[in-house]
């Protein structure tokens, strides 16, 4: 069993690594081009060779907060690298996979909700990590029911959902990568700067790239 554990977070870090090094280069380089699209499969890889291995040592060496970045880091890569496939459809023909993606992020969100609330109930400031990312993986889900239902106010959603989401995925390497070297941060501004720091970007990029529906389309 340790030999597994030793095995996984190989696996896990060597995909935390890569995943966080590519990501940085693909924030500084142009978008849409085909060297994007190469780093993108290279860090949606990585990422998910990171994500998927930290919820079994998770449960071998019980730590809810590798979980909690494991089902954030899989459901934001998922949901940002399967939206590019309605690049040309106004309204997304989601499948039955989006849905389980989309629902099963709902459930683990309340988990967490009731996790953050429950702490601070005890006077542990880090309840407030659980209730962050609750609040933003509910907000993610339900932006998921509004593409899924043809109501989104921007003609080009697919690349809307593609930005937010990935860049979603960073800020989960980051803030992994951050948490586990921080030496001199407390650790709840530790959890939350990447999250601080990253989240206008998505905000500004949102407003930027995205094409608005008149709203006789809507």
């Amino acid at each position: 069993m340790e030999l597994l554990f030793k095995l996984l977070l190989i696996i896990h870090v060597t995909g935390g690594m890569i995943g966080l090094l590519i990501g940085s280069i693909i924030m500084c380089l142009k978008k849409g081009d085909k060297r994007h699209r190469l780093l993108g499969k290279i860090f949606a890889i990585a990422m998910l060779s990171a994500a998927i291995p930290s919820l079994m040592l998770a449960y071998l060496h019980p730590n809810y907060f590798l979980f909690i970045i494991g089902i954030w880091t899989i459901y934001m890569t998922l949901t940002g690298y399967r939206a590019l496939r309605f690049k040309k459809e106004q309204k997304a023909n989601y499948q039955w996979f989006d849905f389980l993606i989309s629902g099963g992020m709902f459930c683990f969100a309340l988990i967490f909700l009731a996790l953050g609330i429950f702490n601070l109930i005890r006077h542990n400031s880090f309840g407030v990590v659980f209730v962050v990312f609750s609040g933003l993986a509910l907000l993610m889900v339900y932006q998921d029911s509004v593409f899924y239902r043809g109501k989104s106010k921007f003609k080009n959603n697919w690349l809307i959902v593609h930005l937010q989401r990935m860049i979603g995925t960073y800020i989960s390497s980051a803030t992994a990568f951050l948490v586990v070297n921080n030496t001199f941060l407390p650790a709840v501004l530790a959890w939350l700067l990447p999250t601080v720091i990253l989240v206008p970007f998505i905000v500004k990029w949102s407003k930027k790239y995205g094409i608005v529906l008149p709203k006789v389309q809507r």
